[in-house]
């Protein structure tokens, strides 16, 4: 489990389409990740410490939600069109559903042999889309799944023989939005790709020298945010010099803003726009900034 270094803080920052970016929350005391964005418009849903966190954004509170029944979480957890329902990931590799107002988690994934990394939770609610990696190692590629919402049978959707990571589903849910190493020879070189839930029309958005990960739609589908690592990255290690990036979806090639942070892991790996889909959140980790050079572990629990 991730946790500060001495002298680290970790910053939660509120980006604009203006290109303003707002500080919401700072602290030098637990290492917070991967916000969503509440459906009223409210708060922050983020994980820390393996446990679920809301960050009330008129008072800059943090109170835990107290999700009973499930191991330590990491840093993959969605939350279901209803507004009142989260789906996470825990360390035990398996997916949960909770009331995101607490209470007791009911485990949805089946014991494939696989852990399951949880991306996207479909318009309608009915399905879920993750990242499967077959028996915990993360030397091998990661897989694009789907499966019922409910649990049940999952299908495989062919991305290509590269490792495959952040599905999440448009908001009209005619597509899954990924991060791919199919399109390259290089290893690590992610690029942003989109493809049907069916398989079909696997295209990639952008071509580019860097390493593109975690591609976020906002709600009403115009605009996108991601998470951009040096050339040469391989995973999504922590505390490295990256980007945030907005662009439109319909010009994934022209930045409409870029911010640089200390970040990475934990940065941007859910999606976190707002309902009003004007702004996102991201998170920063200043005080322990590694040079873009310095070899990591190709994968990294927690996602």
């Amino acid at each position: 489990m991730r946790g500060l270094w001495p002298g680290q803080q970790c910053e939660v920052w509120i980006a604009s389409a203006t290109g303003a970016l707002d500080l919401a929350y700072s602290t030098g005391n637990m290492l917070l990740e991967a916000p969503n964005w509440s459906l009223d418009g409210s708060s922050l849903i983020l994980n820390g410490d393996g446990k679920l966190w809301r960050l009330g954004l008129a008072d800059g509170s943090l109170a835990e939600v107290p999700v009973t029944g499930v191991p330590a979480l990491n840093n993959d957890h969605v939350l279901a069109p209803d507004g009142k329902t989260i789906y996470v990931s825990a360390d035990d590799g398996h997916i949960y559903r909770a009331p995101l107002a607490g209470g007791p988690a009911t485990r949805v994934t089946s014991d494939d042999g696989s852990f399951h990394f949880l991306h996207g939770v479909s318009p309608d609610g009915s399905e879920l889309a993750y990242v499967g990696i077959e028996a915990g190692d993360f030397t091998r590629a990661g897989r694009l799944v789907t499966m019922p919402s409910d649990g049940g049978a999952a299908a495989a959707v062919d991305v290509g023989p590269g490792h495959c990571d952040g599905p999440e589903y448009s908001p009209d849910g005619k597509w899954l939005y990924l991060n791919t190493e199919s399109f390259s020879t290089v290893p690590g070189h992610a690029q942003l790709a989109r493809v049907r839930p069916d398989g079909s029309q696997f295209e990639q958005l952008l071509a580019s020298g860097t390493v593109d990960w975690f591609p976020h739609l906002s709600p009403d589908g115009s605009l996108a945010s991601y998470v951009r690592f040096p050339a040469g990255t391989q995973g999504h290690p922590a505390d490295l010099p990256v980007d945030v990036v907005l662009v439109a979806t319909d010009d994934w090639a022209t930045p409409l803003q870029t911010w640089p942070v200390s970040g990475g892991q934990g940065t941007l790996n859910v999606n976190s726009w707002s309902p009003a889909s004007d702004r996102f959140a991201c998170v920063a980790y200043p005080g322990r900034e590694q040079p873009a050079a310095e070899p990591e572990a190709r994968r990294h629990p927690g996602h």
